[in-house]
């Protein structure tokens, strides 16, 4: 993958994630992470990191920046958007950004930045490109054929929204 070469909008925008950032960990509550979900040039959604705040794992800044741009814009395709983030993301959000189908991400600090600061997700990283049945968290399958019959009532649904 090569790198494309920002733009001066993509300095301001990456500096309102980074506005983000300061502002909302200042108190020591927040991490340090910020990040703006932008459409055409205007801000979408907005998010900063709120693990601690809201006792949920998954409350990272680019999951809530994500989430706000969805609900703005009403739908759960962002295909024409751009990420920028305080932070190198992590491969959860990553994950994200690929489920949202953002097409761009612009990152200020990187993941070894993060590293040293105590957010170190190089671990995750490596534990999802391990072989299931590898991992350190034990998957156990049962009921398949109830869980199969789900998704097959899903495909014959003529009302459903694809995703």
């Amino acid at each position: 993958m090569r790198a494309s070469p920002i733009d001066p909008p993509d300095t301001g925008f990456l500096r309102e994630a980074l506005r983000l950032a300061a502002e909302n960990s200042a108190s020591g509550v927040n991490g340090p992470f910020g990040a703006v979900v932008v459409l055409e040039g205007a801000v979408v959604g907005r998010g900063w990191n709120r693990v601690v705040e809201d006792a949920d794992p998954t409350a990272h800044a680019e999951i809530l920046a994500i989430r706000d741009a969805a609900r703005a814009l009403g739908t759960h395709v962002l295909a024409d958007c751009v990420l920028y983030a305080s932070c190198q993301p992590c491969p959860m959000c990553m994950s994200a950004v690929y489920w949202a189908r953002i097409g761009r991400v612009v990152y200020a600090a990187g993941a070894e930045d993060a590293a040293q600061a105590g957010f170190d997700d190089s671990a995750i990283a490596t534990e999802l490109g391990r072989p299931r049945g590898e991992r350190e968290v034990e998957e156990v399958q049962a009921l398949r054929e109830e869980g199969r019959e789900i998704l097959q009532a899903w495909i014959r649904n003529p009302r459903r929204v694809p995703y």
